[in-house]
């Protein structure tokens, strides 16, 4: 099982540099993912009130495993803001 009990269901490659995803704990609520130059990051979630509410720490877990499974998760993990939210 992926992290804390969430899983990627489903993905794909959409327009602009875009990923559309699908998440077990989320799943008739659509993420979509831009690129920054080496990671993605959530850019919106087409939400459905069937899903739970989504929080930050949920978002958090969601880009964790869209990078990881895309082999980015060092740039991720190395991006500015986590190192300013690790420092504190």
């Amino acid at each position: 099982m992926g992290i804390s009990g969430m899983e990627l269901l489903d993905w794909s490659y959409g327009r602009r540099y875009q990923i559309k995803a699908v998440f077990s704990k989320f799943p008739n609520s659509m993420v979509i993912f831009r690129s920054f130059p080496s990671y993605y990051f959530i850019y919106t979630v087409r939400w459905s009130d069937e899903d739970p509410v989504v929080r930050r720490s949920d978002l958090e877990k969601m880009e964790r495993l869209l990078n990881d499974m895309l082999g980015l998760l060092d740039h991720y993990e190395g991006r500015r803001a986590a190192r300013i939210q690790s420092e504190k």
